[in-house]
């Protein structure tokens, strides 16, 4: 197999096993790539690629256009906050605007829940989904399982507990999709309060003490509690949570094990984890960056042939 079994990438359920491996095979190049003198490849020459965000992102639009710009695509950016959308347009004419432009490819963060897939059913591009609201967001979960493959050697037979704000996070959706499906292990733990009612139905485990989903897993993914989503209070403060849910060092310690540490940033220190588990032996947090442009040139590059 040498191609996508489909034309977009709009969330990890919609894909097979087969589709991640062929990505990772081919980030593996990518990151080969990455490390030379000469970091661009003209894979992508003749393809133009729109990256079009409704949400404010900081990591994920700057590594989509670093691997838009190492295949030699020609980029345009868009942002909602100085656009036409203030005025009232529609995201089919703001999209169907930029396609005019003859645009192959489209990048989309939305605040709801499958509007990539509603544009995907009504243009011609190719649609990536860079997040959409608290569903999916699935080259996050890509870069977090090659992560994980580059750390361990395979995400098989591997045991990981997501911690944090399930309830609100594309991430940890995106992630038990994507560790199911290459045989890994899945643990949730957070506050009741931040765990979706009936997220076991999803085949996790689900545990409410972090000390105790450390010590039974191999990789602790660790996820932003996401203030800007939270409509009500769902924990007493900041300070709170930190001490319930939070993760230091001496807790790490106690465990008579090593395990990996993760996050898909940006980090609230001192909240999900202090600065000595970040930045300690245990993270592999700027991996996951690195490994984020190379698991996107990959989706970019595939998607490209599969016309």
């Amino acid at each position: 197999m040498s191609q996508l079994s489909t034309r977009h990438l709009l969330g990890i359920k919609d894909i097979s096993e087969n589709d991640i491996q062929l990505i990772f095979e081919t980030a593996d190049n990518f990151k080969d790539v990455l490390n030379r003198p000469i970091k661009k490849v003209p894979s992508l020459r003749d393809i133009t690629i729109a990256n079009i965000f409704f949400e404010n992102s900081t990591r994920t639009r700057l590594s989509f256009e670093l691997a838009e710009k190492r295949l030699s695509a020609d980029v345009i950016n868009f942002s909602s906050s100085n656009s036409s959308v203030k005025k009232g347009e529609t995201l089919i004419d703001t999209v169907n605007n930029i396609l005019s432009m003859k645009v192959d490819m489209v990048v989309m963060r939305h605040a709801s829940p499958g509007a990539p897939h509603f544009l995907s059913k009504n243009i011609q591009a190719n649609v990536v989904n860079a997040g959409d609201g608290t569903h999916e967001h699935p080259t996050q979960a890509l870069l977090d399982a090659f992560s994980i493959r580059e750390k361990l050697g395979d995400v098989a037979g591997k045991k990981v507990a997501i911690i944090g704000d399930i309830l609100h996070s594309r991430v940890a959706l995106s992630n038990i999709f994507c560790l199911q499906k290459l045989g890994a292990e899945v643990m949730v733990c957070g506050p009741i309060t931040l765990l979706p009612k009936h997220i076991d139905s999803l085949g996790v485990k689900v545990e409410y003490d972090v000390q105790k989903a450390l010590e039974w897993c191999d990789v602790a993914n660790v996820l932003r509690i996401q203030l800007e989503r939270q409509q009500i209070k769902y924990f007493p403060s900041l300070r709170e949570y930190s001490l319930y849910f939070g993760i230091n060092k001496k807790m790490l310690d106690r465990l008579g094990k090593k395990i990996v540490i993760m996050h898909p940033g940006p980090i609230n220190r001192g909240v999900e984890m202090n600065s000595d588990v970040a930045d300690g032996e245990h993270s592999i947090i700027l991996q996951q960056v690195e490994n984020g442009v190379a698991i996107r040139m990959a989706v970019l590059y595939l998607l490209a042939g599969a016309k």
